[in-house]
């Protein structure tokens, strides 16, 4: 892996990423998988205390660090959390500091919604689920990339959609921070080449049927992140 390649006294790379009760591991599990490759890599999983995080679902998750000692990061992560985790004003307090003083930011899916309750989308070009474009609209992004579009880069700005959103993310953040080689060498390593065996994961690919039965489970979700 890179980082075992990494000569003695590189600079710590931290990487911190925002889990709270019930969040989606699929959002984050790509930067956590890429990122730790990297030269220098430390792996930070914030949330207020260090009790145990069950993530969506069984998936429990010990934190590292904690609001009040999360070291200055070089990229700040967040997935889809539950809304009462999104809204919560202590989350979002710390969701603007935490990103406002990162070299990069990371949003997924419904994450990208966490980063415009704190103000980081105004005016910017973002991806995110397909449901949620309305939302986003009102939190200020000026774009919302349509479903199977990829991940949107807009300045520090690295959002994309659920899942293998976080792969791709990740992987441009480790070409822009350590240079395109170690970005191909960590999507070699992973052996990230997607093939969909259904070929429904995009709205213009799913059916009129499967958009509905998708909106009416994730409709009210969102819903509830307007609060």
């Amino acid at each position: 892996m890179l980082a075992s390649l990494a000569p003695e006294g590189v600079p710590p790379f931290h990487v911190g990423i925002l889990i709270g009760p019930g969040f989606v591991p699929m959002d984050i599990i790509g930067v956590q998988t890429v990122l730790a490759m990297m030269p220098g890599s430390q792996i930070h999983f914030i949330w207020k205390n260090h009790d145990v995080v069950e993530g969506f679902r069984s998936w429990p998750t010990v934190p590292t660090a904690t609001f009040e000692t999360c070291p200055p990061l070089d990229v700040f992560a967040v997935g889809m959390n539950p809304p009462e985790v999104q809204n919560d004003p202590d989350v979002i307090a710390f969701t603007r500091k935490a990103a406002e003083s990162a070299r990069y930011v990371i949003g997924v899916c419904n994450g990208v919604a966490l980063l415009g309750a704190a103000g980081l989308i105004e005016g910017r070009t973002v991806a995110s689920n397909f449901a949620a474009e309305r939302l986003l609209e009102d939190l200020g992004a000026a774009k919302v990339l349509a479903s199977g579009s990829g991940a949107a880069v807009d300045g520090n700005l690295y959002t994309a959609g659920p899942g293998i959103g976080s792969f791709e993310v990740a992987l441009l953040v480790a070409a822009d921070a350590f240079g395109r080689e170690a970005g191909e060498l960590a999507e070699f390593a992973i052996e990230y080449d997607p093939h969909p065996p259904f070929r429904t994961g995009t709205v213009d690919a799913a059916s009129s049927q499967m958009r509905d039965a998708a909106r009416g489970m994730i409709g009210p979700i969102i819903a509830q992140y307007r609060r």
